[in-house]
């Protein structure tokens, strides 16, 4: 019972949120101010089903503020705990139609696209661990200096893969921030997917084994990062 209660108090402190969005070093204000609350802000805890309506932004509430990014800036989010899963960290974007606002919009259709993707490497022990892997923010990510100005969502998720040997055991920590884009490019962002949609419970980067593949052989789940090839 003694070690029940360890590994269960253990698997509670291994849950995060993000909820502050930092810019060229600089945080947002406070927790929640440009980010969406997610609804896991209290328990922390991720989500499993990858074709859930959460799998988008996980928020039932917008926030109140909309942050300037400079194209090319860096950008990173503040973990509410160590990021300590293995797992790749992904980042999106999504173009806020016109005459819409950040603060109003909800992301629906197939309007995101890929920015930024982690890969890993095998560490002194023979495990796959990513970058960013055991520290209290999630790694770092450009907005690429093509991204046309104008209001976007920004997506940030952390893929746990702990326990991914079993279907819908793979742990999502996402959040959504909003954002205006400046100072960009004529770029033509693709491909496009909706979430949810992007995602299957079966996906090779999402249902998988950690233990019998090669760093090389891992696939991240979702569409290819726009400007990867270039």
């Amino acid at each position: 019972m003694k070690l029940f209660t360890l590994l269960l108090a253990a698997g509670v402190q291994a849950h995060y949120t993000f909820p502050r969005l930092v810019i060229n070093g600089v945080p947002e204000a406070k927790d929640w101010s440009v980010t969406r609350q997610t609804k896991n802000a209290q328990s922390k805890s991720g989500i499993e089903n990858p074709t859930s309506a959460d799998i988008r932004c996980y928020s039932s509430t917008t926030a109140a503020n909309v942050a300037d990014v400079p194209a090319g800036s860096t950008v990173h989010y503040v973990s509410t705990q160590q990021v300590n899963h293995p797992g790749p960290t992904q980042y999106y974007l999504a173009k806020v139609p016109a005459g819409q606002s950040a603060t109003k919009w909800d992301g629906s259709g197939a309007v995101w696209f890929k920015f930024f993707t982690t890969m890993p490497e095998v560490d002194r022990n023979k495990q796959l661990v990513w970058p960013g892997q055991n520290t209290y923010q999630t790694v770092n990510a450009t907005i690429p200096a093509d991204t046309p100005d104008g209001e976007y969502l920004l997506r940030v998720e952390h893929i746990a893969l702990h326990m991914a040997m079993q279907a819908n055991k793979a742990q999502f920590y996402l959040s959504c921030s909003q954002i205006k884009i400046t100072g960009g490019g004529s770029g033509k962002p693709a491909p496009l997917v909706s979430l949810p949609g992007a995602y299957k419970t079966n996906d090779p980067g999402i249902l998988v084994n950690l233990g019998a593949i090669q760093a090389n052989a891992y696939q991240p789940p979702g569409p290819a990062v726009w400007g990867a090839s270039a």
